[in-house]
């Protein structure tokens, strides 16, 4: 389930330093707070979600499924946001999880 997309890896082949910088950036945000990293993906998965990032839904979804969140948990993290989002926007949000839920996905 944790093949990279293409597009990220040409810009870690083009741009090392930069995506080395990023990751950093990434595992000390994650580390500064009490935060499991389940929970984690899941914010970022709805982050993800409310600005319409195919990418990042499919990248936080599998991530958090890779961090022990079920299905039914990354199907209710998108579920809770209809009322902030709208429904149009879940639902695409929500098939965009079931590319990767379903083994399809990037």
């Amino acid at each position: 389930m944790s093949q990279t997309p293409k597009h990220y890896q040409r810009m870690r082949q083009r741009y090392p330093q930069l995506l080395d910088a990023v990751g950093d950036l990434g595992r000390a945000v994650r580390e500064a707070g009490p935060l499991a990293e389940k929970e984690i993906q899941l914010v970022q998965l709805a982050a993800a979600a409310a600005v319409k990032s195919e990418g990042g839904v499919h990248s936080h979804a599998r991530r958090a499924m890779e961090a022990g969140a079920t299905a039914e948990e990354v199907r209710h993290a998108l579920l809770i946001l209809i009322s902030t989002l709208g429904y149009p926007n879940v639902a695409a949000a929500m098939s965009w999880a079931d590319d990767v839920i379903e083994g399809g996905g990037s």
